[in-house]
């Protein structure tokens, strides 16, 4: 029962599953504003509001629990599903542009 996970590997394993999340998001977003002739400013924020959403539920289990073992782990979950879903969202319009899409 005193089985601990620690932080460093919850944090890693968030940032690469949304860095993941919103690259396929971000170059697929733009692959059918292309399509349909939309700005793709508007396609960069709605993928960017779908990224706080994303972050959200621990934001909120974070400012519920202020202390404990459980506001740590939201904690690390919460930085790095922000520190990848940014990273994504910086670095998908550059693959975006090499498709041709933007």
């Amino acid at each position: 029962m005193g089985e601990f996970i620690p932080e460093y590997l919850i944090r890693e394993q968030a940032a690469v599953g949304a860095l993941v999340l919103f690259a396929i998001l971000r170059v697929v977003a733009a692959a059918v504003a292309f399509e349909k002739g939309w700005r793709i400013s508007v396609t960069q924020a709605c993928c960017i509001a779908t990224a706080g959403l994303y972050c959200l539920p621990q934001l909120f289990d974070l400012l519920v629990h202020l202390y404990g073992m459980r506001a740590a782990a939201a904690a690390a979950e919460l930085e790095g599903k922000a520190a990848g879903s940014a990273i994504a969202l910086f670095l998908a319009p550059i693959l975006s542009h090499k498709l041709g899409y933007e």
